[in-house]
C-alpha cells in the first residue's frame, strides 16, 4: 500500500509518496490545474500500478484550495482521505527534518494519514454538494447584508437619533419600503444619498436571500423530510446537516458520526472519577446545527430534549454537561434519521465538499 500525501497551494500541489512504514518513495510537484491533476494521477499509476485500493491519497483539508483536486481524484476512481492541518503540524514537528517547505509538509501529511487510519473519506454526492453550495452562498449574502445594515443604522442615527428601527426590522421588506419613503422626504445630503443606496442594496440582497431560503426549503422537504419532523430542526438547520454530513453512509456507525460532529465525549479525568468535557474539534458547522436543535428543544415545554436535559441536571450534571450529553444523544437521532434520506433517484456522484 502506498500513501500519497499532498500539500495543496493555490498555484501548485506537491505530492510525496511513502510506504506502509512511512519511508519516502517518491515526490512530484504539478500545477494546480486540470492538466496538472491528470499528470499527478498518471504518475502515481505508472509508479505504483494496481488496484485503486493500493493507493490512498491524503489531502490537507483546505476545502477552497483542495476541492478541485479532490473532485479530479475521485472522478478518476482514486481513494481520497482528508487530513486536518493540526495532525499534519504534529507530524512535521516530530520529524527529523527541520524547517518548513511544500515537500516537508506533504511528507508530514502522508505520515499523519498512516498514523490515523480513521480519517474522513473525501466523498460527496451531487445532491448534498449542491445543497452545501446554496447554504454557504446564503450565509455569505446574510453576512454582507448585515454589514450594510450596520452602516445604514449609523446613517439613520445621524439623520434622526429618535428614529427607532426594530432589531430585525431591516430584514423585512415592509420596513425597507417605509424607510425608502422616509428618506425621500429628507433634504438631499450626502448622508441621505448613501443611506438610500444602502437601502437599495439591502432590499436586493433580501430578495435574493428569501429566494434562496425558499429553494433550500423545497430541496430539504424532498431530501430530509424526516429531519424536519425533529423538534427544533427547521429547513435551514436540516439543510446544514445534510450538506455537512456529505453522505451519511461514509460513517461506520453513529459514534463515528458523533466524533465527526465534535459531540463525542472526551475523557477529562484520571482515577476512579469519570468526567468528560466538550469536544473542541470536529466539523464545527455540523456541531452548531446540533447545538441549535439542542438549545431549542431545551426551551420547548414537555419535549423529549427538555425532559432528558432536566433529568441529567437532576442527577448532578452542570448546564454545560447536560447540554453536551443532549447533543451526543441528538447526534444518534440525526444519524438514524439521515439513513433513508441520502439515496437519490439521480444516483451517486462523488465530489469534494
Amino acid at each position: 500500500m502506498v500513501m500519497l500525501g499532498i500539500d495543496v497551494d493555490k498555484d501548485t500541489h506537491t505530492t510525496v509518496a511513502v510506504d506502509d512504514v512511512g519511508r519516502q518513495l517518491g515526490q512530484r510537484m504539478v500545477r494546480a490545474t486540470d492538466a496538472g491533476h491528470r499528470q499527478l494521477v498518471r504518475w502515481a499509476r505508472t509508479r505504483w500500478p494496481g488496484e485503486p485500493d493500493q493507493r490512498i491519497w491524503a489531502v490537507e483539508d483546505c476545502r477552497h484550495v483542495s476541492g478541485r483536486l479532490e473532485r479530479a481524484l475521485l472522478a478518476a476512481g482514486e481513494r481520497v482521505v482528508r487530513v486536518p492541518p493540526k495532525l499534519m503540524a504534529r507530524a512535521r514537528d516530530s520529524a527529523r527534518t527541520r524547517g518548513k517547505s511544500d515537500p516537508i509538509d506533504a511528507l508530514a501529511i502522508a505520515r499523519a494519514a498512516l498514523r490515523e487510519p480513521d480519517l474522513p473519506v473525501a466523498e460527496h454526492d451531487e445532491v448534498s454538494r449542491e445543497l452545501k453550495l446554496l447554504v454557504d452562498h446564503r450565509e455569505d449574502l446574510v453576512g454582507e447584508r448585515t454589514r450594510m445594515q450596520n452602516r445604514l443604522r449609523w446613517h439613520l442615527h445621524e439623520l434622526d437619533p429618535e428614529l427607532d428601527v426594530p432589531a430585525r426590522g431591516l430584514d423585512r421588506l415592509t420596513v425597507l419600503d417605509w424607510l425608502t419613503g422616509w428618506l425621500a422626504e429628507q433634504p438631499v445630503t450626502v448622508v441621505v444619498r448613501l443611506a438610500t443606496e444602502l437601502l437599495g442594496d439591502i432590499h436586493a440582497s433580501t430578495l435574493r436571500i428569501n429566494a434562496l431560503e425558499r429553494e433550500i426549503a423545497e430541496r430539504v422537504a424532498q431530501l430530509a423530510s424526516a429531519l424536519l419532523a425533529l423538534p427544533g430542526c427547521g429547513a435551514l438547520t436540516a439543510a446544514k446537516i445534510v450538506a455537512e454530513t456529505a453522505n451519511v453512509f461514509r460513517f461506520r456507525s453513529e459514534a463515528c458520526f458523533a466524533m465527526h460532529a465534535g459531540v463525542a465525549p472526551i475523557p477529562a479525568s484520571s482515577g476512579r472519577t469519570q468526567r468528560y468535557r466538550l469536544a473542541r474539534g470536529g466539523n464545527r458547522q455540523l456541531n452548531v446545527a446540533l447545538h441549535r436543535i439542542a438549545v431549542t428543544q431545551i426551551r420547548l415545554p414537555d419535549s423529549l430534549g427538555q425532559v432528558y436535559y432536566q433529568r441529567r441536571r437532576a442527577t448532578g450534571d452542570t448546564a454545560m454537561e447536560a447540554l453536551r450529553v443532549l447533543k451526543r444523544r441528538l447526534a444518534r437521532v440525526v444519524f438514524n434519521l439521515l439513513q433513508p434520506t441520502t439515496t437519490t433517484a439521480t444516483g451517486h456522484l462523488p465530489a469534494a465538499a
